[in-house]
């Protein structure tokens, strides 16, 4: 098994630049792409697209000089570790194709499983037009609907990083802001032409009526399915958004008022603001819903200011609750993404998951709980349309190198694994930490962790290297991941307690 070898952290000063001074100063390779795939957890493809010979060893450097922060991302050294560490170690070349990835969902090919959410990323015709020449197989275009839209500033907050990187996202945004004729025009001309792209029309109606008209007229101008949004935290008015997504009889009044509207694929947009999804989803499916998308943001407060006691965005003097975003919710949705996943009730619905999404890994752990195309939104606001290329590269090389040909061969496979309960775990055997004392610092983080927040297993030896009483350490592997340099790792042998 490949142990990976280089991490964000290695190049934190990188701000993954537009137009990439670091690569036009090089002239052979390109440093930008390089270090964009090392930020992505995609090292595998990066090393192998390196030339046979490191194109680092006696170079000066310019690269490094040209940099925005100049001299303070190791360009060079990262290079030179992705040749010499990664590259040999590579079992497999990068497949000349990505056929591997091509699925279908709800009966539609679709060239990958990446999709662009509902969101701010997909609200125009051009935005939709750069990620469909970017490599995204489809979008969920921004919310339509009847009402009158208008936006509060500032409307987005968040909570960062060592790295600078957005962890946490809120917003406060709400629906598309074009009139139902002009989002109509937008999807006549898109699938004009992008016609094996696939469009995903999300809607949201005030009434019955409305969702039957709306998903009408999706269908007739271009929409290859319909998604209903009963999950937005940032509404107006009371009775839409995540209102509907919570009782699941107006889920399933709702869908089947869409279903008499349209005859293409529809899912319903479930809210994470629920104890279980599942009594909407399976409402959902009464109402004639082909599949779930999951999960929507979920309602948050931060950053509340310590002088104007006012939390952010604060717009003219008050706060709200918003939509909550980005890595922090993956675990979240991931559970939700399961507990769907793992309901027989639920078997023939299709799943379209977000939450959190940014590397391709990201994307495989919600295949794995059953997902059929995975969306993203917070990530493309930090980082561009172009992650899809490190998204598509990553996904296909682990299939490859797995021996698989389609996504659908790795769809639920984790889902045997997960418990609802902790009753199942074996309690009998601890596995204890294993200290790699050449990649020890002597910080003594380890010993701190385990004094204050273990068992006190730990503790400092006169060469500030750790020593481990396996007596008291009982396997917790809290050492494991606060170690700053990552020179704790799991032992693989497992000592039986009995």
């Amino acid at each position: 098994m490949f142990e990976k070898k280089l991490f964000r952290s290695d190049m934190v000063r990188c701000v993954l630049c537009k137009d990439a001074p670091c690569t036009k100063a090089c002239g052979k390779i390109d440093p930008a792409r390089l270090l964009r795939s090392i930020w992505f957890d995609n090292e595998l493809c990066a090393a192998d697209s390196l030339p046979a010979q490191n194109p680092c060893g006696q170079c000066p450097a310019p690269c490094e000089s040209a940099c925005v922060r100049a001299h303070e991302v190791p360009i060079r050294a990262l290079i030179t570790r992705l040749h010499e560490e990664v590259k040999q170690e590579l079992e497999i070349s990068v497949p000349a194709d990505e056929e591997r990835l091509r699925t279908e969902f709800c009966g539609i090919p679709l060239e990958n499983p990446f999709l662009i959410s509902s969101s701010v990323v997909s609200s125009t015709y051009d935005m939709c037009a750069r990620a469909f020449e970017a490599g995204w197989a489809g979008v969920s275009f921004k919310t339509v609907c009847s009402l009158d839209i208008h936006e509060a500033s500032p409307r987005y907050s968040a909570i960062t990083g060592a790295e600078g990187n957005i962890i946490g996202f809120k917003n406060i945004e709400q629906l598309s802001d074009h009139s139902v004729a002009e989002d109509m025009e937008i999807f006549r001309k898109l699938k004009k032409n992008y016609p094996s792209k696939f469009i995903l029309a999300s809607i949201m109606g005030k009434n019955d009526y409305e969702w039957e008209s709306l998903a009408r007229q999706c269908e007739e101008n271009g929409a290859d399915a319909i998604e209903l949004n009963f999950s937005c935290p940032n509404m107006m008015e009371k009775g839409l958004g995540s209102d509907i997504g919570q009782n699941p009889d107006f889920v399933q009044r709702f869908t089947a008022a869409a279903r008499r509207g349209t005859k293409i694929p529809i899912l319903a947009k479930l809210t994470p603001n629920v104890d279980k999804m599942s009594p909407a989803a399976e409402a959902a499916m009464r109402g004639g819903a082909n599949g779930i998308a999951a999960i929507n943001t979920i309602k948050s407060i931060i950053d509340i200011n310590r002088h104007t006691y006012i939390s952010a965005p604060a717009v003219h003097g008050m706060s709200a609750v918003g939509g909550y975003s980005g890595n922090a919710v993956k675990p979240i949705a991931l559970r939700f993404i399961a507990e769907l996943g793992q309901n027989p009730i639920l078997s023939a619905m299709q799943i379209s998951a977000m939450g959190g999404i940014e590397n391709w890994s990201d994307a495989l752990e919600y295949i794995m709980l059953g997902a059929g195309t995975v969306q993203v939104t917070t990530a493309v606001m930090q980082f561009g349309y172009r992650i899809i290329d490190d998204l598509k590269a990553g996904l296909n090389y682990y299939l490859a190198e797995k021996g698989l040909d389609s996504v659908s061969q790795v769809r639920g496979l984790a889902l045997d694994y997960v418990s609802n309960t902790t009753d199942v775990l074996e309690r009998d055997s601890v596995v204890f930490p294993k200290f790699h004392r050449d990649k020890c610092i002597g910080c003594g983080r380890c010993s701190i962790s385990c004094a204050d927040g273990g068992h006190q297993a730990i503790t400092m030896g006169e060469d500030r290297r750790p020593l481990l009483d396996g007596r008291k350490c009982v396997g917790c592997h809290l050492c494991v991941l606060v170690c700053p340099q990552r020179a704790i790792t799991s032992s693989r042998k497992r000592i039986s307690r009995k």
